[in-house]
């Protein structure tokens, strides 16, 4: 399979709730219309997979702040491996890294390195958003390439989200977009809100904003929208839940822990 299930799940789903970038954040630390800071260096956070009781993965979103060409940036890593018996019949072990300019909202460098049973990928993409109404993406496997401007790679996209999307300003039934640069070709991500909803999970009873991304009809999805996410709706904006309709059954991931959250963890609804 191009895409795996697993980790690609937890980041292709989460993904997909922004919409289409006209123009750069204004460069003020908060982002368009002052939103304030939703993520930092040090956050973390852990999801398991289960198919029914069976827990088959672990996946790790963390954030760490580094320096990139001489200026500050934040180093977002997604990391999946399966466990226990899927891990014996076919082991995967996939990471996804992006490196965002925390004045723009944009990747500066893209790494993506899988290991799925014997299949092996690893690609870089650097970024370069200074030019007039384009962007210039430069692959180590495939070359220049100019795209879009204001391009987002799948996992920049998400935090993007966090700190633009995901918010009360979504209306039900709105279907929004984002183009990345994914698996060195253009990719419009696609997904559209389904209201807000109470669930309970690991970590309490949370209210959330729910998404459904559109997905493609064919090997592993029997419908467009065999896919289901929700987000915290709290400051953080973090995907708690991921479930998954797939012609072998229902797959569910959830946020088990986090830590060094920028905000209080506050869509507990207390009884």
């Amino acid at each position: 399979m191009k895409n795996f299930i697993f980790i690609s799940a937890l980041i292709w789903l989460t993904l997909s709730g922004v919409s289409a970038i006209n123009k750069y954040p204004p460069a003020n630390g908060r982002g368009f219309s002052g939103n304030p800071a939703v993520y930092q260096g040090g956050e973390e956070l852990m999801y398991s997979l289960k198919y029914g009781f069976i827990k088959g993965g672990e996946a790790n979103l963390t954030v760490k702040d580094t320096v990139f060409k001489g200026e500050r940036v934040h180093h977002v890593i997604a990391s999946g491996k399966t466990v226990g018996l899927a891990d014996a019949i076919y082991k995967v072990r996939d990471r996804y890294e992006s490196f965002i300019h925390p004045q723009t909202d944009l990747p500066v460098k893209s790494v993506r390195s899988i290991r799925e049973g014997s299949y092996r990928y690893y690609n870089e993409v650097e970024y370069e958003h200074h030019h007039a109404d384009s962007a210039l993406v430069l692959s180590q496997k495939s070359g220049k390439h100019w795209v879009p401007e204001n391009i987002q790679d799948i996992l920049s996209a998400f935090y993007f989200a966090r700190k633009h999307k995901f918010n009360d300003d979504l209306r039900k039934g709105e279907m929004i977009e984002i183009m990345t640069w994914f698996s060195d070709e253009l990719f419009p991500l696609r997904i559209r809100y389904k209201g807000l909803e109470t669930i309970d999970t690991p970590l309490g009873k949370l209210e959330c904003y729910k998404f459904v991304p559109v997905t493609e009809v064919g090997r592993a999805f029997k419908n467009e929208d065999d896919m289901e996410v929700w987000i915290s709706r709290d400051q953080n904006r973090v995907p708690v839940r991921i479930r998954f309709e797939l012609r072998v059954g229902a797959f569910t991931c959830n946020l088990e822990q986090f830590r060094g959250l920028e905000n209080p963890f506050s869509s507990f609804h207390l009884d």
